[in-house]
């Protein structure tokens, strides 16, 4: 995400990162550069531009000038207003209702049913909430359909009249069975339109008003750009929503909704789709995303995701097994797993500060782990717990029955063979190294 602004603007930046004297003309001609990225990357050029004039305001006003790293402080101060323009600081759900309700709107084709359900399975599954899907888009059978599987797949209830054809009906129904069945947050899917129309909008706000939902959130697609943020103005004029989901902003999006439909309807942006599995959702934090697109990683969400999936019992069993030589590749495969569960790996390479720069172009299979899992998985279970068992003939076995080559399961030896000596550098207090090798290779 964000690739050709992050790109464009270190290109801006640049300028001022050399030990060059800095003066009033380059700091002018370096925001010139940025207001162009900006646009570029389809932000609304009133946006744009007030977003460099306060750039400008506060870096002659922090004595850029003068600075001994002033590009270091452009960085920091284009960082911080980045922040501010995207929203500040993450917003919570208002989840105070008993139960809550959570009203879902947005375009045909922005990703509102499949974000429903990527909702319901946040609040299960991070909020220990129950929640309760209702289908209340009644001129789209096959949405009906689509959130009955979502549900399924997730393990969450879904209400749906498939006779009934009042929305208004069917959403106070779904409500009232929640309340009855011991529901505590609903989440009501609606109709989109190809456009907005009068029909849509009268059809939402009188959902709306029947309901009063504690949450009414405007879902819109990122790659529509400039489009994205006029659509979710005309929602915001008949419903005042309470905040905006960004969905497929792992596509290849310019980025120009994120940070500019803030500044436009004055609602933060509460949570983005990054993928299509159930998984793929992330709150939004401003702070994190303006790291993100000045290529400064974001490490904090890399660790959160780590420790969502990270499990105290197994690592401990790893722990000993290290401590007695005896990690396998069940253990490496068991590793691997919990990798593959954090989700998406360019996105999580680059939360990697200098790893998402490195990689630009750079096409990361979701499958990169399967030639590996191929090569275990053709091991014996005693070779498996026992890799210096493994010979050339046994080697041969192993790539014949991956469909490798024998150079691919060298590699993976070695790959191994690493993983374990690094693992026995932090048991034997080798951490601190460790840390300082990381810091000397950002």
């Amino acid at each position: 995400m964000f690739d050709n602004l992050s790109d464009k603007l270190d290109k801006a930046l640049h300028v001022l990162k050399g030990h060059g004297q800095i003066t009033e003309i380059n700091v002018a001609e370096t925001l010139k550069e940025v207001r162009r990225a900006l646009l570029d990357a389809d932000v609304n050029f009133k946006i744009a531009k007030e977003f460099t004039n306060r750039v400008k305001e506060k870096a002659l006003g922090q004595n850029v000038l003068s600075s001994l790293k002033p590009g270091q402080l452009m960085v920091k101060i284009v960082k911080d207003e980045l922040t501010e323009l995207m929203g500040g600081d993450a917003e919570e759900l208002d989840l105070t209702g008993s139960p809550s309700v959570i009203l879902m709107s947005g375009l045909q084709g922005s990703g509102k049913t499949t974000f429903s359900g990527k909702l319901a399975n946040f609040l299960k599954n991070k909020k220990t909430r129950k929640p309760l899907l209702v289908a209340c888009d009644v001129y789209r059978p096959a949405a009906i359909d689509q959130l009955h599987v979502v549900g399924e797949q997730i393990g969450v209830e879904v209400f749906s009249d498939r006779g009934n054809n009042d929305p208004v009906a069917i959403a106070k129904a779904g409500v009232q069975h929640a309340k009855s069945d011991g529901f505590n947050v609903v989440i009501i899917d609606t109709a989109g339109r190809l456009a907005v129309d009068e029909q849509m909008m009268t059809e939402i706000a009188n959902i709306h008003k029947a309901i009063t939902p504690q949450e009414t959130l405007f879902v819109v697609d990122s790659m529509t750009g400039q489009d994205a943020v006029n659509t979710a103005k005309a929602f915001n004029d008949v419903l005042n929503f309470d905040g905006v989901i960004l969905t497929k902003l792992d596509g290849d999006t310019r980025g120009g909704a994120a940070i500019s439909i803030k500044s436009v309807v004055n609602k933060p942006i509460k949570f983005i789709g990054t993928g299509e599995k159930m998984e793929a959702i992330d709150v939004f934090y401003p702070a994190r995303m303006a790291d993100r697109i000045l290529g400064m990683g974001d490490v904090v969400s890399l660790v959160e995701r780590a420790q969502e999936q990270f499990d105290e019992e197994q690592a401990r069993q790893i722990q000993k097994k290290i401590a007695k030589n005896r990690f396998g590749f069940d253990d490496f495969l068991s590793q691997i797993q919990q990798i593959k569960k954090m989700g998406n790996m360019k996105d999580l390479m680059g939360m990697i500060p200098g790893v998402g720069k490195a990689m630009k172009g750079l096409d990361i299979d979701d499958d990169a782990f399967k030639h590996i899992e191929a090569m275990i998985h053709s091991m014996t279970p005693d070779e498996r717990a026992n890799p210096s068992k493994l010979n050339a003939s046994r080697k041969k076995r192993i790539a014949a029955g991956s469909g490798r080559s024998i150079q691919e399961v060298n590699q993976l030896l070695k790959q191994f063979q690493q993983m374990s000596k690094m693992m026995k550098m932090m048991q034997g207090g080798g951490g601190k190294k460790m840390m300082q090798m990381m810091q000397n290779m950002r």
